[in-house]
C-alpha cells in the first residue's frame, strides 16, 4: 500500500468507491478473523485498532506490545488468506490513560514510550487523547493543556516511525463518555457543540504548529465528537441525524477532515449509514463484536449440552462465571444492583465487560473444549434454529456450514457486515 489512503478520507464521499470505513477494536482473533472474512470481498481495506489499554509497552490486558499486536494480526491475516497489503493498524485513545493516577510528567513520558512503540511497529492511523487529568489534576484538563500535551506525543510518534515507511496519519479530540461505554442506562445524550469541535480543532493546529508539527498536522484526518450515540449496560442510544444536523455542517470549515465516531456498537445498519452519510466516516466497533460472538459461544455451549449432556465438569458459561468472580477487576465497579442484576450484567450487558475474560486460560481451555466436543461436523438444523436462530437462514439455506466454528465466525461477520454495508454503498 504506497501512501497512506487514509489521508484522503475526507474526499471518499465525492467519488466512487466508499464514503467511510469501520474500525475494527479488538484484540480477539475469532472477531479479527471475521472481519477479515466480511472485507475481503469489498474495495475496503481493513482498519484493525489496538487500545492503551489493551496494548501497551507493559502488554496491556492481553499482553500485547505494539509489535507483538502486529504479529499477532499478520498471523491471522496469514492464515485466513487476507491480504496484508489491505491492512491498517491504529492505536486508540494513545496518552497517559493507563498511568493516570501518577503524576503528569511520569504518565506522559509512558504515554511517549507508548506512542513510539505503536509508531515503530508500523500502525499508521494514532488516536491523540491527553484529555485526562493525572494526579492531582483535574479529572478532565482544558483544550489547551490538551493539545499541548497531544502535539508532544505526536512529536514522539514522527521521529519513532519507519524511514521511508508510510506516514502516519492523526485523529485529535475525544468523545464525552468514557471508552468502551456508558456504566449505566443512559436517558439521553449531548452532541457535541459545533464551536467546541472547531475550538479543539483550532487549537490542536496552533500547538502542533509551535513545536514545529505543522507538516504532522497535515495529516490530522479526523476529530473524535459525539454525534449522540452510545450504550450503557442496558440500553442504547440510537443516532438522530436531526439531532447532529449542525454537527455535522461545520465540517467544511476543516479541510480535509471527517468526525469518528466511538461507541457505535449496536446501531442499526440504517444509522450506521446515516452517520457515514452525514460525515462521521470512521465508526468504531469494539464490544458489540464480542457481545455477538459471546451470544454465539453460549448457544453452542447449550448445543453441546442437548447433544453431549453431562460430558464436561463445567459448561462454558460456568466456566465464565468462575473466571469473572475470581477476578472482578474488570466489571466489579462497572455493574449495579442486586446480586442477581449484578450476575445476569457479568454475561448479558451491552458493555460486554466478559470480553475481558476470553484471554484468561482457563476461558481459552474452556472454549477449545467446546469445539473439540462440538467437532467439525454439522450441527442439527433445528438446535441452529433454537440456539443460533439469527443464523438459521442461511444454513437451512445451504449458504453456511453449520460446524460450531463456522457458526461463530459467521455471528460476528452479520455484524461487521453491517458497517461494511454501510461504508462501501
Amino acid at each position: 500500500m504506497s501512501g497512506n489512503i487514509l489521508q484522503s478520507i475526507a474526499d471518499w464521499r465525492s467519488r466512487s468507491g466508499p464514503s467511510g470505513i469501520p474500525s475494527i477494536c479488538t484484540a480477539n482473533s475469532m472477531a479479527i478473523e471475521a472481519a477479515m472474512r466480511c472485507t475481503a470481498p469489498t474495495a475496503l481495506p481493513l482498519l484493525i485498532e489496538a487500545t492503551c489499554n489493551q496494548v501497551n509497552q507493559e502488554g496491556g490486558y492481553t499482553g500485547m506490545t505494539p509489535g507483538g499486536f502486529r504479529n499477532f494480526v499478520e498471523d491471522i491475516a496469514l492464515r485466513v488468506g487476507f491480504d496484508p497489503e489491505r491492512l491498517i493498524l491504529g492505536g486508540d485513545h494513545l496518552g497517559p490513560n493507563p498511568w493516570k493516577a501518577e503524576p503528569a510528567e511520569a504518565a506522559m513520558a509512558k504515554a511517549e514510550t507508548m506512542i513510539r512503540a505503536y509508531a515503530a511497529a508500523g500502525f499508521t492511523k494514532l488516536h491523540l487523547d491527553c484529555s485526562m487529568g493525572c494526579a492531582g489534576e483535574p479529572v478532565a484538563l482544558d483544550d489547551a493543556e490538551t493539545a499541548r500535551r497531544a502535539a508532544r506525543l505526536a512529536a514522539a510518534a514522527e521521529k519513532a516511525r519507519p524511514q521511508g515507511g508510510v506516514a502516519p496519519v492523526y485523529i485529535i479530540g475525544t468523545e464525552v463518555p468514557i471508552p468502551g461505554g456508558a456504566m449505566e442506562e443512559i436517558e439521553g445524550l449531548e452532541v457535541t457543540d459545533p464551536e467546541a469541535a472547531l475550538t479543539t480543532y483550532d487549537i490542536h493546529k496552533q500547538a502542533f504548529a509551535a513545536v514545529g508539527l505543522t507538516d504532522a498536522f497535515d495529516r490530522v484526518i479526523g476529530l473524535v465528537v459525539q454525534p449522540g450515540v452510545e450504550f450503557g449496560n442496558h440500553n442504547v442510544v440510537d443516532y438522530d441525524p436531526a439531532a447532529a444536523a449542525d454537527l455535522a455542517a461545520i465540517l467544511p470549515q476543516m479541510s480535509g477532515l471527517v468526525f469518528e465516531a466511538h461507541s457505535t456498537d449496536y446501531q442499526t445498519r440504517d444509522a450506521l449509514r446515516s452517520l457515514v452519510q452525514d460525515g462521521f466516516a470512521i465508526l468504531k466497533v469494539g464490544p458489540g463484536l464480542t457481545f455477538v460472538l459471546r451470544e454465539a459461544l453460549y448457544g453452542l455451549d447449550a448445543i453441546a449440552e442437548e447433544l453431549f449432556p453431562g460430558t464436561r465438569d463445567r459448561t462454558l458459561r460456568q466456566t465464565m462465571e468462575a473466571v469473572m468472580i475470581g477476578d472482578p477487576r474488570n466489571w466489579d465497579r462497572y455493574y449495579h444492583g442486586t446480586g442477581a442484576e449484578r450476575a445476569l450484567q457479568r454475561h448479558f450487558s451491552y458493555s460486554d465487560r466478559i470480553r475481558y475474560y476470553w484471554p484468561a486460560k482457563e476461558a481459552e481451555a474452556a472454549v477449545s473444549r467446546l469445539f473439540t466436543l462440538l467437532g467439525a461436523t454439522p450441527l442439527p438444523e433445528t438446535l441452529v434454529s433454537q440456539y443460533l436462530g439469527r443464523l438459521y437462514p442461511d444454513v437451512r439455506a445451504g449458504l453456511l456450514s453449520s460446524d460450531a466454528r463456522s457458526l461463530a465466525i459467521a455471528a460476528v461477520e452479520l455484524l461487521v457486515d453491517d458497517y461494511v454495508a454501510a461504508c462501501a454503498e
